[in-house]
């Protein structure tokens, strides 16, 4: 499928590196992570770590990429600069593709609708919530619906499961999530800062959409962390920042050399 991208206000909040991982210790503590959407639903913070294991080949990653990698890395950084643009066509349909894929029985009345709040979106109008992730939070978004409808539509009706006495936002929690990633794997930066980057840049080289699939898990994954927790509106950092660190963990594990070898990648169906 072809895909395009968005962009929002930050908070801070501090993550937690998983056990797998420890802090560089010439790291700077001082570098920067943040998670975007609207002021409640943000964070930020992770130092440089190092991979403490057996996947030895990944460092040659840091330095040397193959020239699939970096075609493929580019074209996904070129995916995440990309803005959500109300003007463009193509940007019109995939929104509109988005609820079609969503709710195939039900037509949309327009671009700007009441009905978008049916998905968590938090007003009339779902591009100005993707100032804080760009066209690829929509991308992220259709290609969960459309390679795994039946595990979106259950997150999306909150089917099945004992369900959290508040539930959040599906289509905005989509949008951080994306961030999220964005920012987990830290693919802007000049210098790599952290194996995980390394590990999925392996990924990518095998599967141009490494990125898509890992966010439809993460999604997954938040999703269960939220209902263990019987998580409120005001853990929704606290859920996000574990999910990150359960990736993390997942991607160092020695046997996962493919998106679909993680273990919570059979949570999708």
């Amino acid at each position: 499928m072809s895909v395009e991208r968005t962009q929002g206000s930050c908070i801070a909040i501090r993550t937690i590196s998983p056990s797998s991982i420890s802090r560089c210790s010439h790291g700077s503590a001082t570098s920067v992570d943040t998670t975007c959407g609207t002021a409640t639903w943000m964070g930020k913070g992770l130092t440089c770590v190092c991979f403490k294991g057996k996947k030895r080949t990944y460092e040659r990653i840091f330095s040397h990429l193959t020239p699939q990698q970096e075609e493929r890395l580019k074209r996904l950084k070129n995916r995440m600069k990309l803005n959500y643009d109300g003007s463009r066509p193509d940007h019109q349909e995939a929104l509109r593709a988005l609820w079609c894929a969503a709710y195939p029985c039900k037509e949309l009345v327009g671009l700007i609708s009441d009905q978008w709040k049916e998905m968590g979106w938090q007003g009339r109008d779902p591009s100005t919530d993707f100032r804080g992730a760009g066209f690829i939070s929509l991308e992220n978004l259709l290609f969960f619906a459309k390679t795994f409808p039946m595990s979106f539509q259950r997150l999306m009706k909150k089917q099945g499961g004992k369900q959290a006495a508040w539930e959040y936002p599906f289509a905005v929690a989509g949008v951080n999530i994306t961030f999220m990633m964005m920012q987990m794997l830290d693919l802007d930066a000049l210098k790599a800062r952290s194996f995980v980057r390394a590990v999925f840049l392996q990924m990518l080289s095998e599967n141009e959409w490494a990125f898509d699939l890992l966010y439809c898990v993460a999604f997954v994954v938040m999703d269960k962390q939220w209902i263990e927790r019987n998580a409120t509106y005001m853990e929704f950092n606290d859920v996000l920042k574990s999910t990150r660190s359960q990736l993390e963990k997942e991607l160092l594990m020695d046997d996962v050399l493919r998106i679909e070898d993680m273990p919570s990648y059979s949570l999708l169906c």
